[in-house]
């Protein structure tokens, strides 16, 4: 996709999903900003909430008036399948995600009368660092397995895998779209298929 003349602000973007995104904002032509943030206390829910929540609202409220100033402004947020199903690997992190969804929405509406456009990509599991670095490679590979042997797609979802939904919000081929979100799960959020015939 071209991205020539756009400037990103990605969050999280030193590893895993955020960055394939910069590398795919990179390889398009654009200028991807890194940040990222590190924490060895990280299963507090007000740090998981504040990091999910609290942060991207920060960035946007500060971007705001670059944003409105720019040709064909667009934040995506990355959420998760968790904050649509309300499962996930903790409550804060449930619940933040949830938050994060609503609070996408919201901004759309606000921010759509100055040509801001705002969606969301919810990723179901993905085969990042975090997971391995968290469970070790034995429990990853069971949570991978489980996830090709519990989709309709019957795979595990990669950092690739999530990159074309964010590169799409960010572009201009999205133009007309606002306020969405994207699940990117292989089925997950579906079930399993039925068998017809």
């Amino acid at each position: 996709m071209n991205f020539s003349d756009q400037v990103a602000i990605i969050t999280g973007s030193s590893a895993g999903i955020g960055e394939a995104a910069a590398i795919g904002i990179a390889e398009g032509g654009g200028k991807a900003v890194i940040n990222y943030s590190k924490s060895a206390d990280a299963a507090d829910f007000e740090q998981i909430y504040a990091l999910n929540l609290i942060a991207p609202y920060q960035m946007i409220k500060h971007a705001r008036p670059y944003l409105a100033k720019a040709d064909a402004p667009s934040i995506v947020n990355i959420s998760s399948i968790a904050g649509v199903r309300g499962i996930g690997s903790s409550l804060a992190y449930v619940a933040s995600k949830g938050a994060l969804n609503s609070m996408t929405m919201a901004l759309a509406r606000s921010l759509g009368p100055e040509n801001i456009r705002v969606n969301a990509v919810c990723p179901g599991f993905v085969g990042t660092d975090w997971f391995r670095n968290a469970f070790g490679d034995e429990v990853f590979e069971q949570i991978a397995e489980g996830q090709r042997q519990n989709t309709p797609m019957g795979r595990a979802g990669s950092p690739q895998d999530t990159k074309g939904p964010i590169l799409f919000f960010a572009n201009r081929a999205s133009a007309h779209v606002t306020g969405q979100l994207l699940v990117v799960d292989g089925g997950m959020l579906l079930g399993m298929p039925f068998k017809f015939g």
